[in-house]
């Protein structure tokens, strides 16, 4: 997902208060259908690699904690857990003998902070794994890997196609709470505190449609998908951006309390499974996501070693 930086948290002026999961569809049953997931799960053992995977099998159920983001992980406007994360967790945590998944939503810079202190088993929202977070959690490799695109006015009258391009245009940039994106046209030379920040990718066609911005940034997918209806924006083609001079890929992935390393390692095992039968597209592919973003990069190379 544009997942955030860091410690998700910024000082950043916002056009609205509101969180990342103002997409949702159905945002009252997201209360609900969490709610009884909102009890602290069992303290860890001091049992090497974790004890995490043996009560989940013996309860039957694990707790997903999600941010109500479009296509990661929502309730649908049935009332249903959905997303590519749910999807795919509830085909992994059948495979190793958890039938039920349970959704806990809480705002996605709680996510970390809620896994640790045990309110729910693992994070399943399509988080982008990077060093800082890599000092917190520990993460499955990824099961999907993310481009940068823009949103921008039909036939892209700025040329807009690059951070850089941005800065150098001068164009009035936007981008979504606590998105990666942020920190992407901070490092090309835009000024932190110019760049207006809106509550997701809607927020940010409403803007360039309006005017009031020249180009939102997002993932590729996400922008890809919310332009399809409108007749003023378009997305622009897929891209790379530039982190420490480098093209930089952004890989999305489960994550875990650092003790639970054999629940990770069996989630891992699975998945590997699933890439090389084709079912992990199969389950992703529903969501938006193309061939293009299926990836063999590793939580190892994301943590940065």
């Amino acid at each position: 997902m544009a997942p955030p930086l860091g410690n998700d948290v910024h000082t950043i002026r916002a056009e609205h208060r509101h969180t990342r999961r103002s997409v949702l569809a159905g945002v009252a049953a997201l209360g609900a259908l969490g709610a009884a997931g909102c009890t602290r799960v069992a303290a860890a053992s001091g049992k090497k690699g974790g004890d995490l995977l043996d009560r989940l099998r013996a309860q039957g159920v694990v707790r997903l904690g999600i941010a109500g983001e479009i296509p990661f992980g929502y309730i649908d406007k049935d009332g249903q857990l959905t997303g590519e994360a749910p999807e795919l967790a509830k085909a992994i945590f059948k495979r190793l003998g958890v039938d039920r998944v349970q959704p806990v939503p809480t705002e996605f810079g709680s996510l970390i902070p809620g896994l640790n202190s045990q309110q729910f088993d693992v994070v399943a929202a399509g988080m982008y794994v990077n060093p800082d977070r890599c000092g917190q959690v520990i993460f499955a490799d990824p099961d999907y890997q993310m481009l940068d695109s823009f949103i921008v006015r039909k036939g892209n009258p700025k040329g807009l196609h690059s951070y850089r391009d941005v800065v150098e245009k001068k164009a009035k940039f936007a981008t979504g709470t606590g998105y990666a994106e942020i920190q992407y046209a901070v490092e090309a030379g835009y000024k932190e505190g110019d760049i207006l920040i809106v509550p997701d990718q809607v927020a940010g066609l409403n803007a360039v449609e309006a005017g009031r911005v020249d180009v939102f940034a997002g993932t590729a997918l996400t922008t890809r998908e919310v332009v399809k209806k409108s007749a003023k924006a378009e997305a622009t083609k897929p891209f790379a951006p530039l982190v420490k001079g480098k093209p930089h890929v952004d890989g999305g992935a489960f994550a875990f309390r650092p003790t639970e390393t054999r629940l990770r390692d069996a989630f891992n095992v699975e998945l590997r499974k699933l890439k090389k039968s084709g079912e992990l597209f199969r389950i992703l592919r529903p969501f938006g996501f193309t061939e293009a973003e299926m990836t063999d990069l590793t939580a190892k190379e994301l943590c940065g070693g």
